[in-house]
């Protein structure tokens, strides 16, 4: 059994942080491109069985958003950061984009 030492930890943890395989960035960053194409949000309104009364509501927002930025370079970017290498097709050619 290999102890756990300090140096190990962070080995380990560095190890997490490395290059994932290309499909596994590309379908990763999709939400960041389309967070770059508009704000994302939802609402949800409930009641119990007692009579209670719920509400719920999110936003998201992006500063690549905020910033103008194209979703298709932001997605580039993201994969090229993840996969260390370029997207297989821009974003704007996936299905995904026309969500």
């Amino acid at each position: 059994m290999i102890p756990a030492t300090p140096a190990f930890l962070a080995f380990g943890l560095l190890a997490a942080c490395g290059p994932v395989s290309l499909v596994q960035a590309e379908k990763s960053c999709v939400s960041d491109a389309q967070l770059a194409q508009r704000p994302r949000g939802s609402a949800a309104f409930g009641m119990g069985s007692d009579g209670q009364v719920g509400a719920s509501f999110t936003l998201g927002i992006s500063s690549d958003y905020l910033q103008n930025r194209n979703p298709d370079d932001v997605f580039a970017a993201c994969v090229q950061q993840r996969a260390g290498q370029a997207p297989t097709r821009p974003f704007s050619a996936m299905p995904e984009s026309r969500m």
